[in-house]
This record gives C-alpha cells, structure tokens and sequence, in this order.
C-alpha cells in the first residue's frame, strides 16, 4: 500500500507480481477508486460501495469468465 498526493492509500494485489500490470484500488466510505498502474496520471475512476460490491462478487464467484 501506499500513500499519493490525493490523499487516498492506493493498494495492488499480491497476485501482480510488481511488473505494473494491474490496477490499484483505494477504497473510502463513499466506494472505491482504481486506476491503471501503468498511467497513474491519468487519473482514476471511482464506483458506488454497491457497484464495487457487485463487481467483487463476479470476480470471486467466476461469473466474468477466464
């Protein structure tokens, strides 16, 4: 995890490997935010604590496929 400039704790998986082909994630009370470690400048997106929710749970239950 780590700190920015924006004031969020960004963290990436421990399944990436480091080699910057993930995304972060910062989670806050209104949702989460994630961005593209490769351009972090870009900025990042930001969803509902639903939306987030629901996207956890396809990931977990495999409902997006390989």
């Amino acid at each position: 995890m780590h700190n920015s400039n924006d004031g969020l704790t960004w963290s990436t998986s421990s399944y990436s490997g480091g080699n910057g082909a993930c995304i972060e994630v910062a989670k806050t009370e209104a949702g989460a935010h994630f961005r593209d470690t490769k351009d972090r400048p870009r900025g990042a997106a930001a969803v509902s604590p639903a939306a987030w929710g629901a996207f956890l749970g396809a990931v977990t239950s495999g409902a997006l496929g390989a």
